[in-house]
């Protein structure tokens, strides 16, 4: 049996019966796996301690504690009580069997009610898994601690140290699907202690082995970037989400995502390792779906790792596609003009009639209008051919190439009359009698782009073809995978949109 089957089976037959906790059972599971502790979070009755119990029944024989924390706990109840014997003798030791010291699993309800003599004892014993029996140091068995409660801890209870520990971080909420909730209404209540295919247990010789080598996988670029798009964004909203990922913290993440991958048999973590950073970064309940629109958004945005610089290539198709259009195409619409005292003019032969109709013998003027005025809406005169003004006569463009001329004359009323300037080349048209070697050369430029996104676009439908296979994984749900297909084949689509702009480019050189 392949190690991602097992994986999958026990996973299932943990969750037989668990409406709508497979998620969070599998990663409990995971991080169970590989030694990384989890805090569930959630109102009372959604099954914490349940989801526990069955972790602790995927491995073989293991050493179980559990204990419900109040404010009137005691160090005693959780640690072991004080051996009489040994005090009688001036030796304070705890009496650790059957507590948690000695526990491989455990799970502690309610932990942020605790006294701060447990929860300062606790940050110890999961931190450097020792406990400091009088004047000895035990080593602690423990794999992975569970911890549960309705709550966070709030900012000012100093137990930021103690909550960074739980790297997985799960919401258990209350049933949510009509069909689920009927089933569980009608079934047998749920057990918690239940039998595990033997060849599908987990051994304790295969704990610290899958431990070693998981280690041994890899980060994959794609991850890496994920990693560093994630980071960006939590930086950039932390004002408003107030979230803070310690170095400790990533690093766990990280051997989390390499677990992920090695269960998945595989060398190298892939896109869907690091949808389970959703678990991880989140805080509080006010900012969990946000991380979790953060991660998902780095996950689609992230692409196939092509190890071509994209960036780097479409600023230079930017820059080439404002350079052709710069050398062989007119950006402005290019009119005909005349030169009169060293300034450009546009000759225009004009006729205004006399508002009265008695008068019906037109006023007509060659004169000659400012072209620099074209895109202003100023009033001014035009001049004659000496270049001398015509004072009765007023102009005013409407910054959109047409030209209102009004005549006064007299008493005399004229009706006002517009003209448009003679246009020799429209913009967009392209040039006449440009250098062939320019045009050769920035043909060639354009092919030569086009060549590193059809390079880019080949090695990406590559990679995400035997990519597409090994993104599966019993620790991430297919809705979430699909997140990562999208992504992709957002990547695949803007390449081939890039492709065809640079066909356009090919096209204006021709």
């Amino acid at each position: 049996m392949g190690l991602q089957k097992r994986i999958s089976d026990l996973v299932a037959s943990v969750s037989a019966g668990m409406f709508e906790r497979e998620e969070i059972i599998a990663v409990s599971l995971l991080g169970a796996l590989c030694g990384q502790n989890t805090f569930l979070y959630g109102p009372p009755g959604t099954a914490k301690s349940l989801i526990s119990r069955r972790i602790a029944c995927a491995f073989e024989q293991p050493t179980y504690f559990e204990y419900l924390m109040n404010r009137f706990s005691t160090p005693e109840e959780v640690f072991g009580p004080v051996s009489i014997k040994a005090l009688k003798e001036d030796h304070y030791i705890r009496k650790t069997d059957n507590y948690l010291p000695k526990a491989e699993f455990a799970f502690l309800d309610e932990i942020w009610k605790s006294s701060p003599a447990i929860l300062n004892t606790l940050l110890t014993l999961i931190n450097e898994h020792v406990f400091r029996n009088g004047e000895a140091v035990e080593k602690a068995p423990l794999k992975a601690l569970i911890a549960a409660s309705n709550e966070t801890p709030d900012a000012n209870q100093g137990l930021e140290a103690l909550y960074d520990r739980f790297i997985v971080r799960l919401m258990a909420g209350p049933i949510r699907e009509t069909q689920h909730f009927d089933q569980l209404l009608n079934n047998k209540p749920t057990k918690a202690k239940i039998d595990i295919p033997s060849a599908i247990q987990v051994k304790s010789n295969e704990w610290a082995e899958w431990m070693e080598q998981s280690q041994q996988v890899k980060l994959s670029a794609e991850t890496l970037t994920i990693i560093h798009l994630i980071r960006e964004q939590l930086e950039l909203q932390y004002e408003t989400l107030k979230v803070y990922v310690s170095d400790r913290r990533w690093q766990r993440a990280a051997m989390l995502m390499k677990a992920a991958a090695f269960f998945n048999e595989r060398k190298e973590t892939n896109h869907s390792d690091a949808l389970l950073l959703q678990h991880c970064l989140w805080t509080h309940e006010e900012n969990r779906q946000a991380v979790w629109d953060i991660v998902a958004d780095a996950v689609k945005a992230s692409g196939i790792d092509s190890g071509i610089d994209l960036a780097e290539t479409d600023k230079r198709k930017d820059m080439l596609d404002k350079e052709i259009h710069t050398e062989l195409y007119h950006s402005e619409n290019v009119y005909k003009t005349v030169s009169v005292g060293g300034n450009e003019f546009f000759q225009q032969k004009v006729s205004f009639l006399p508002e009265d109709s008695y008068y019906k013998h037109p006023e007509e003027f060659e004169i000659y209008i400012r072209s620099d005025k074209l895109k202003s809406t100023d009033t001014f005169h035009p001049v004659d051919a000496k270049g001398n003004e015509e004072k009765e006569i007023y102009c005013r463009f409407d910054g959109q190439g047409t030209c209102l001329l009004e005549y006064k004359s007299g008493g005399l009323k004229y009706k006002k009359t517009k003209i448009k300037p003679s246009v020799l080349f429209h913009k967009g048209d392209k040039k006449k009698d440009i250098n062939s070697r320019l045009i050769s050369s920035l043909s060639q430029s354009v092919m030569e782009i086009r060549d590193v996104f059809q390079r880019t676009l080949s090695k990406v439908e590559g990679k995400f073809k035997v990519h597409k296979s090994k993104l599966s994984s019993p620790f991430v749900p297919a809705d979430k995978v699909n997140l990562v297909v999208l992504g992709i084949a957002k990547q695949i689509e803007d390449l081939q949109l890039r492709i065809k702009d640079c066909e356009r480019l090919e096209e204006l050189c021709r």
